[in-house]
């Protein structure tokens, strides 16, 4: 198993089993999977609808004695509709609940967006909140509490460009550990992770293998360059994108439901990319986002940018 080691001292394996868009019904038996091949990185969110039953999971998973709960690393967020500071403790709790743990192990303002309370999905301005209104720092206040009551050992961001994180680099008592962010070959964002591995905040690519919403030759999977690379090293496009994280040191969490690649993901640890590959990869990035934001483009962020 290889590490990344955050800004806490706290290790995160590189490799994490995603669980966005796995369903109830499916993502039980995925994490089990995942367990018995040897990941102990879950990455998690309520938004995603699923956490009961990750929970289940998991507690079965310790109950069978797949894995020790000081073994697991395990991740959720933040949603946007409890930004307030008094919400961030009674969201955190609920997250809690449905997981059946007593803690998490990294806990991330999941965008930095403000929603009014109770909204899932903004669907006009007014269920927006100006971040003049609810700024981040009184959001991030609420995290740092979480973690100073042993709630949550890390916390961190995601989806945050580098203009957010400096402002709350510059406010915040402590420092976010992590930052995750969509990151693939299309979308490299080496600037970004520059600046947070500078200031010592670890990254994590979400989608790091493209989206299922991919069209044409944006399909990363047939990526005919990444294919030349696979067939070199007898791996699957899919482990060239996950290898070539690791060498830049950025966590993954590739999601899938199907047992054959949940374990084909954990093996990408096996693969080693040599110069001529980086660069090969490197000149595949065209700034192409599969998760855009638009959901939330309803309202003044006061940034100018979701994503600044």
């Amino acid at each position: 198993m290889k590490y990344v080691k955050l800004n806490d001292e706290v290790r995160v394996p590189v490799i994490g089993l995603g669980t966005w868009k796995a369903n109830p019904g499916e993502v039980y038996q995925a994490i089990r999977w995942a367990i018995k091949l040897g990941y102990q990185h879950i990455d998690c969110a309520p938004i995603y609808g699923n956490e009961k039953e990750i929970g289940q999971a998991l507690h079965d998973a310790m109950s069978e004695g797949d894995i020790r709960r000081e073994d697991l690393f395990v991740v959720s967020k933040l949603w946007n509709d409890s930004h307030a500071e008094e919400d961030v403790l009674p969201a955190l709790q609920q997250t809690l609940n449905d997981l059946q743990l007593d803690y998490l192990d990294l806990y991330l303002v999941h965008w930095p967006v403000a929603q009014r309370k109770g909204t899932v999905l903004p669907e006009v301005a007014e269920d927006m909140i100006s971040l003049r209104e609810l700024p981040l720092e009184i959001t991030w206040a609420g995290m740092e509490q979480a973690q100073k009551k042993g709630l949550a050992k890390s916390i961190g961001v995601s989806n945050f460009g580098q203009k957010n994180l400096q402002n709350l680099i510059e406010k915040a008592e402590i420092v976010p550990a992590m930052n995750q962010i969509e990151n693939h070959p299309l979308l490299q964002q080496n600037d970004l992770i520059d600046f947070c591995h500078k200031n010592m905040i670890a990254v994590t690519a979400y989608s790091p293998l493209g989206s299922g919403m991919h069209d044409g030759d944006r399909n990363l999977i047939e990526n005919p360059v990444l294919k030349e690379i696979a067939d070199r090293l007898n791996a699957t496009t899919a482990q060239v994108m996950l290898a070539w994280q690791i060498a830049r040191g950025v966590v993954s969490i590739p999601k899938s439901i199907h047992m054959e690649r949940i374990k084909e993901n954990f093996a990408a640890q096996n693969f080693e990319l040599d110069d001529e590959d980086m660069k090969k990869i490197a000149s595949l990035d065209e700034g192409y986002r599969f998760v855009d934001g638009s959901a939330f483009a309803k309202g003044d962020y006061s940034t100018g940018s979701i994503f600044a």
